[in-house]
């Protein structure tokens, strides 16, 4: 049988600018997450009658998404003036939107805001940044 796999290239990552419309993060090259995780919850008392840990499901966290840029300081969206670099430094949580590369139709919305953002400028290389995004409530899947 043949794979059903999705090419990645044409994933999008969008930022909200906080008032009306919603901009492409330009040179994005790599994207991981968001990593849903739930927390597991021990109720295990006296009348356990097997002697094994019981768990219910706590509280969920939406994650962490984490991102690489080709870091353009001067470009709108990564820059000091209303990019990247100013919603971090100002701590500031945007709605977000990651589209799949799957013809758009996979698209995950949610609010977020910057926890790391880490320029690079090797000798050797092009000027980089990495950047992690916190999720906060509860995010959209469609």
């Amino acid at each position: 049988m043949a794979s059903t796999a999705v090419f990645a290239h044409g994933t999008l990552l969008k930022m909200h600018d906080g008032t009306s419309t919603y901009t492409t993060v330009l040179e994005v090259t790599d994207i991981s997450g968001p990593n849903l995780s739930i927390d597991a919850v021990e109720v295990t008392s006296h009348d356990s009658a097997s002697k094994f840990r019981e768990f219910i499901a706590g509280l969920r966290d939406a994650g962490e998404v984490s991102f690489s840029v080709n870091w353009q300081p001067a470009a709108t969206t990564h820059g000091n003036t209303s990019g990247l670099l100013y919603v971090a430094k100002n701590g500031l949580t945007r709605l977000w939107q990651l589209i799949f590369s799957d013809s758009g139709t996979t698209t995950y919305e949610f609010y977020a805001f910057i926890t790391d953002f880490s320029p690079s400028a090797p000798i050797d290389d092009k000027l980089s940044a990495d950047i992690t995004l916190k999720l906060t409530g509860l995010p959209t899947y469609e």
